[in-house]
């Protein structure tokens, strides 16, 4: 599945969040979109606004177009509030519970760990990072993994992690549970997913 791979550090500025830890520090310095013109005002419409919305959600996600537009399909087919939906259908995606989880410091990095065959669900190995997680199912790095030099630096970063509360961590045995479906409270705030919803609703 193709990915953005470009600048973090410039959609950070475009977007005035920072998406990576580096990125927190150039913000600190140049809180301004980058380009010639990024510190002049910038009026922005309605659909630009929308657009925005979705841009950053997908960049937060690490997703393309046709992807998180399924996603939304998906949501909007479904009885309940469609931007809560598609938030609980992002959240869901194996790799976004594994960095949830703690087992990676961001996305991105959760994403190549599953890929590379880290992880097992109840029992089985998966490698495909959308796959949709539910209620009940157990996510255990695969023992074959264990005396790997990533594993062996996870130790302390697991003993000291804090998991969404939907979430469960078991660091001895590097697994994780997922308790519940989050709640709207629990979803990320950050975003405005009315704004996705009245883009793709035009």
């Amino acid at each position: 599945m193709a990915r953005y791979t470009g600048p973090k550090i410039r959609l950070s500025r475009k977007f005035g969040e920072a998406f990576t830890k580096k990125a927190e520090k150039y913000l600190a310095k140049r809180n301004y979109r980058p380009g010639q013109h990024g510190q002049n005002p910038q009026r922005v419409s309605e659909y630009g606004m929308q657009l925005r919305e979705k841009q950053k959600a997908k960049i937060i996600y690490g997703l393309m177009e046709r992807q998180f537009r399924k996603y939304y399909e998906t949501a909007s087919k479904k009885v309940g509030a469609t931007g809560d939906l598609l938030l609980q259908l992002l959240e869901f995606r194996l790799d976004n519970v594994v960095f949830r989880m703690g087992f990676a410091q961001t996305r991105a990095q959760a994403r190549q760990i599953v890929s590379h065959g880290f992880f097992e669900v109840n029992g089985k190995k998966v490698n495909i990072p959308s796959y949709q997680v539910k209620v009940g199912d157990e996510i255990k790095i695969r023992e074959i993994k264990h005396k790997s030099g990533y594993v062996k630096n996870l130790v302390p970063v697991l003993a000291a992690a804090k998991t969404a509360e939907w979430l469960s961590l078991d660091p001895k045995n590097f697994s994780g549970k997922v308790l519940s479906k989050p709640s709207r409270e629990q979803l990320d705030n950050s975003l405005n997913t009315q704004l996705i919803v009245e883009y793709y609703s035009r």
